[in-house]
């Protein structure tokens, strides 16, 4: 363990369109970190992927279970083109947790050893899926002369978890983020330390086994503090690094993500309430609705879910007479713009895009106390 007095933490929030980095170092202003927002893992893969349907050769996937989206669909196109796709079984888990569903999809299923043969086949297209590119980051940031060593490691994504066969993903999510509120209504409570972590998210399962080769490649010692965190929580947590966020006794914060859209309500600090949705599916009279609803505690988790999102909880009705503070982050954010609804787009520590970085760094400094003595003076600091 570091010093109190020097901690460098790599926080890096991985959603369907960007992966934004922040490489923080204790002392320094939060605006002087080193920040990064890149093209996510899934949409960089997915890229890859139609290079090799535009060449017309066989595809292999190898890796571990990552986000899927962008990469699900160009390795679809691909087969529905008619050309092959292998895939290892870790690597399947990707597109669905029943690997009988993958090969109805189109897609060979072959193990370590036949993938392994196939990748030295010079026309197989190999492509290695993973959501932490260790190797990708270090390089970045040792050609800025930076040293990659960190004294912990902090990251958010997405994670359907593993439902049973059969079971919605969509009402599976829904039910784990519910369970985990009820025991304990704040954003940070969908952080994990990584002895923590619930066998069910298998993405967050995934990203932290890949955590060993960050390690390797980077010099970092092999017993640092690894947490992982829910991609939406983080991003909640982080919009109360905005002073006027944070200063609100009730409010509504929704991240408007790429593809997902989650809004809590919270009543001095704790969670009342909470809707996810699918961004594509929502329009701005919609996206009005349910917030509207969400504030007035009549939203049901029946209405999300059968109109094609996750689902809502409404833990302790808190109608008022006016909307509460709606605070809004991610980058879709302007689809409430020119809404009737008045709004304010958060700008934690000046830079709306790292908010699930600042979020993770906030839950980081709560979980882990030898660290938060030194992170804390460099986050806003609560008020009375």
């Amino acid at each position: 363990m570091a010093t109190l007095a020097s901690v460098r933490v790599l926080a890096i929030d991985i959603g369907t369109g960007t992966q934004d980095i922040l490489l923080f170092e204790s002392g320094r202003t939060m605006e002087n970190n080193v920040k990064l927002v890149m093209p996510s893992p899934t949409v960089i893969v997915a890229e890859r992927i139609r290079r090799a349907t535009a060449a017309g050769r066989p595809l292999l996937l190898t890796g571990v279970t990552m986000g899927g989206g962008p990469s699900h669909w160009a390795a679809r196109d691909h087969a529905l083109a008619g050309y092959p796709v292998a895939v290892t079984p870790e690597a399947a888990r990707t597109f669905d947790d029943d690997l009988t569903a993958v090969a109805q999809m189109g897609f060979e299923i072959v193990d370590e050893e036949e993938a392994a043969r196939r990748a030295r086949t010079p026309e197989v297209v190999h492509v290695v899926l993973q959501d932490l590119d260790a190797q990708a980051i270090v390089q970045a940031l040792r050609s800025f002369d930076l040293d990659p060593r960190v004294d912990a490691l902090a990251i958010a994504a997405f994670d359907h978890g593993a439902a049973p066969p059969g079971y919605s993903d969509r009402r599976f999510r829904f039910e784990f983020l519910e369970r985990m509120i009820r025991r304990s209504p704040g954003p940070a409570t969908l952080a994990y330390l990584a002895d923590e972590l619930p066998p069910a998210l298998t993405r967050l399962q995934a990203i932290k086994a890949s955590v060993a080769r960050y390690v390797a490649e980077s010099g970092s010692a092999p017993d640092l503090p690894v947490l992982l965190m829910d991609t939406g929580a983080a991003a909640a947590l982080g919009a109360l690094e905005d002073p006027l966020v944070r200063q609100q006794s009730r409010s509504l914060l929704c991240n408007i993500g790429n593809f997902h859209t989650l809004a809590f309500h919270l009543v001095n600090g704790r969670i009342v309430g909470l809707f996810e949705h699918h961004t594509g599916e929502i329009s701005q009279a919609r996206l009005e609705e349910l917030l509207q609803k969400l504030a007035a505690g009549t939203l049901s988790n029946d209405e999300v879910f059968y109109d094609s999102g996750h689902g809502a909880l409404v833990l302790e009705p808190a109608p008022a007479s006016t909307l509460p503070f709606l605070a809004v982050t991610g980058p879709r954010r302007e689809l409430l713009r020119g809404s009737s609804l008045p709004h304010y787009e958060a700008v934690p520590h000046g830079d709306m895009m790292l908010a699930g970085c600042f979020g993770l760094l906030r839950a980081l400094a709560e979980r882990v106390p030898e660290l938060g003595t030194a992170i804390r003076p460099a986050l806003l600091q609560p008020t009375a």
